[in-house]
């Protein structure tokens, strides 16, 4: 008897149970539609305000709608956040959702295309940043001169280092030789049709040199300035031999052209792997991973101008000093590129943030 009486109250205590689910659905329903309506007008005013700013018609906004877009903004996000809690069906959620993205670029997304990004890095930002690891430049130049001369030192101790310093791989320009090859070196003509290929083999080799010195900065900027020291110890041995012919001032003629931007471009590629390096191992107050991304923010507007500097380098290998074949000429390129690299870096002071 007390099992029939359950079985026979069992239905309506499901149906009391649906009941009130569909209650609560139902209060759900009115509360989102209540919530919607307060808030509809001004997702529908923002929406409209957004669009006429994304195809550029800004002039023809009120001054009333662009001073109501920040608050318009922050009060779409707080209804979104409230949305999400509520029962708003997932259609508008997701219009809801795309419009305050939307509202957010046109407040604080990025408002410069690459035009005005390249006006501002080379309307001074290239040479602030430059600037800003000085400290690094000077250890860097220091260590490059030092790899000079060590180079030179060891092959005048002993010619064989010029083979381990410089493989030869075919080059004719070894210890020994006359100077009537070495002085064809410098000036013997070469086909324009390759000039081409070799450019674009110099930058490559050149960037690959440039980028390692920088991405190995982060080992405390040990390694690159060991990197550096080894190919300007390359150079020193190249000096020593044409010094033994009497061909130094020839050499540097020679080196002069594409040089000044070649090996300044390496310069500061160590220079930026050392700015990291050392953000790493002195971060004074701040934290480790703070000071190395300031540093490697800093640095990666360095290596852009590296980079811009070893296609320069690479045109002038290619182009202009086949082109040139007296001393004075390969001097007068050389001495006017490197004085206009440090014009432009140390002299140049514009402030990119005018640019805006």
């Amino acid at each position: 008897m007390a099992l029939l009486d359950a079985l026979r109250s069992a239905p309506l205590f499901g149906s009391g149970r649906q009941r009130a689910a569909d209650e609560a659905v139902a209060a759900a329903a009115l509360r989102s539609d209540r919530f919607r309506q307060q808030c509809e007008g001004d997702w529908k005013r923002l929406d409209a305000i957004v669009t006429r700013l994304e195809r550029g018609r800004m002039r023809g906004l009120a001054d009333a709608d662009l001073l109501a877009l920040p608050a318009l903004y922050r009060t779409a996000a707080s209804s979104l956040s409230v949305a999400r809690e509520t029962s708003l069906d997932a259609a508008t959620l997701a219009w809801l959702e795309g419009l305050v993205q939307r509202a957010w670029f046109q407040l604080y997304g990025p408002r410069q295309g690459l035009g005005r990004w390249l006006a501002r890095f080379l309307g001074g930002g290239l040479s602030r940043a430059v600037r800003e690891i000085a400290p690094d430049i000077a250890i860097a130049l220091a260590v490059m001169i030092a790899g000079t001369i060590v180079g030179w030192l060891l092959c005048a101790s002993d010619s064989n280092w010029y083979f381990s310093l410089f493989p030869a791989d075919g080059d004719p320009r070894v210890p020994g030789v006359g100077r009537a090859v070495l002085l064809n070196s410098l000036y013997g003509g070469q086909r324009q049709s390759g000039l081409s290929v070799f450019a674009a083999y110099l930058f490559s080799h050149n960037a690959q040199i440039a980028i390692l010195a920088f991405a190995l900065g982060f080992a405390l900027g040990i390694p690159s300035l060991i990197l550096l020291v080894q190919n300007t110890a390359n150079l020193g041995a190249m000096l020593w031999l044409f010094n033994g012919q009497g061909l130094l001032p020839d050499l540097a003629a020679w080196l002069s052209v594409h040089g000044t931007t070649e090996l300044f471009a390496i310069l500061l590629a160590g220079a930026a792997g050392l700015h990291i390096g050392r953000s790493i191992a002195f971060p004074g107050a701040r934290a480790v991973l703070d000071s190395a991304a300031e540093a490697g923010r800093r640095a990666a507007v360095v290596m852009a101008g590296v980079v811009l500097m070893l296609v320069v380098a690479a045109l002038l290998e290619g182009f202009a000093r086949p082109l040139v074949n007296t001393m004075p000429g390969r001097f007068a390129i050389g001495g006017f590129m490197l004085a206009f690299w440090c014009a432009y870096f140390f002299v140049f002071r514009r402030n990119p943030e005018r640019l805006q």
